[in-house]
């Protein structure tokens, strides 16, 4: 397995494209398209959050359905959340809409859109758009990486991805493009993403693999413990590279389940980084867990802390807000038996061991701390499992963000 230069388009067969249709911002993208030249089968995960938009409720109904997709539309600035019936009749007038531009089956028409929760989509312009994807679709790294920027909000940076890797002779593909930047915590983040794929797979076994491949990638990183009410990771698979079916459990399928895993983390990774405001990525890395899931248990309650995110932020060697952070996840630990260790480009340093801190140099530390991406390991010395989860420093600049962001 490799990664190339790509996104959402590097799959055999996936066009995209983007236009200004001025549903929220002037002067830039805000919609796009992924469109694949052959019907693709579909899985997704979504938001847990009861509160769930209308393109979410749409989505899950055509991922569940069984339905084949051939089309994904999207738009930035407005959530179309809280729209009530006026918003499921936006995703099905947008589906119909999209159908009729492409040639294609509506019931085969994704929909998914972000942006400010409460406000009603512009059908005139979402129409308007949708015929201007239509004309402008393509193949090729350019037009998916048009796409990448259309669909972002608060981002700063676009969140593109592809992998190779080959199964059964043939060279398979999995290309990707997600965006989020605030609002984004565990359980399906804040977030929308996209993955294309040109192997030929069963709808169950697409479905198990992307299911198992977010609980340890997009449900491990946290910006400020808010959990949208759009989250939506989509998956689709056309088979145009012609491999052997891929099926559950089988070694074809860990093979590119573990290919969708690297692909998925990488974009989560770029999410986590790239929180409103953030300065640095963190990861924390638990180890030497009695279980997986303590594991992971421990490490959200870190990346999560406030105490812990401003401590990065200040690059002060904070580490009691550490221990209370994974003292308080509920998990049972001996504290005595925790050491600890910053790590960067800097170098790595253990700043306490059996529970008590070491005689490090702050100065070394706070070195350590400034770099763009920052890791928290932490072994509490109880078995052989981890975890790792993702997440961001917290600084003024998300209060900036945040307090205008309707204006």
């Amino acid at each position: 397995m490799k990664f190339i230069d790509g996104g959402v388009t590097a799959a055999k067969g996936f066009e995209a494209a983007s236009t200004a249709a001025s549903i929220k911002y002037k002067g830039r993208t805000d919609m796009a398209l992924i469109y694949s030249l052959v019907p693709c089968i579909s899985a997704g995960t979504f938001t847990t959050n009861v509160v769930k938009a209308a393109p979410v409720i749409w989505d899950k109904q055509v991922v569940e359905s069984g339905a084949l997709v051939q089309a994904v539309v999207v738009n930035s600035g407005i959530a179309n959340a809280c729209t009530g019936q006026e918003g499921m009749d936006i995703c099905k007038r947008t589906a119909r809409a999209t159908a009729d531009a492409l040639n294609v089956d509506p019931d085969g028409v994704l929909v998914a859109s972000t942006g400010v929760i409460g406000m009603q989509l512009p059908m005139d312009r979402i129409c308007e758009g949708i015929k201007a994807l239509a004309n402008t679709k393509a193949l090729g790294r350019s037009a998916g990486h048009k796409a990448a920027l259309a669909i972002m909000t608060t981002d700063t940076k676009e969140k593109e991805a592809a992998v190779e890797v080959e199964i059964g002779g043939r060279m398979v593909t999995i290309g990707g493009m997600s965006k989020g930047s605030g609002m984004i915590h565990p359980n399906m983040c804040t977030m929308l993403a996209f993955l294309c794929t040109d192997a030929a797979i069963t709808k169950s076994a697409l479905q198990k693999a992307l299911s198992e491949v977010v609980n340890d990638t997009y449900n491990m990183i946290s910006v400020d413990g808010d959990t949208s009410t759009n989250d939506t990771c989509l998956l689709l698979a056309n088979g145009l590279t012609g491999n052997p079916l891929i099926t559950e459990d089988t070694e074809d399928y860990e093979t590119f389940k573990a290919a969708l895993y690297a692909l998925n983390e990488k974009l989560a990774k770029k999410m986590a980084g790239d929180g409103e405001g953030a300065t640095a990525l963190l990861e924390v890395r638990m180890t030497g867990c009695e279980s997986v899931s303590q594991a992971r248990i421990m490490a959200k309650s870190v990346v999560c802390s406030s105490l812990v995110k401003t401590a990065i932020a200040g690059r002060d060697a904070n580490w009691g807000r550490i221990l209370c952070a994974m003292g308080y996840s509920g998990e049972q630990f001996d504290p005595e038996k925790v050491d600890l260790y910053f790590e960067s480009a800097a170098g790595k340093i253990c700043i306490v061991k059996d529970g008590v801190a070491t005689d490090y140099s702050e100065e070394e530390a706070t070195e350590i701390l400034k770099q763009e991406a920052v890791s928290i390991i932490a072994h509490v010395h109880m078995g052989s499992c981890q975890a790792v989860a993702w997440g961001c420093d917290l600084t003024h600049g998300y209060i900036d963000i945040n307090a205008d962001y309707r204006s």
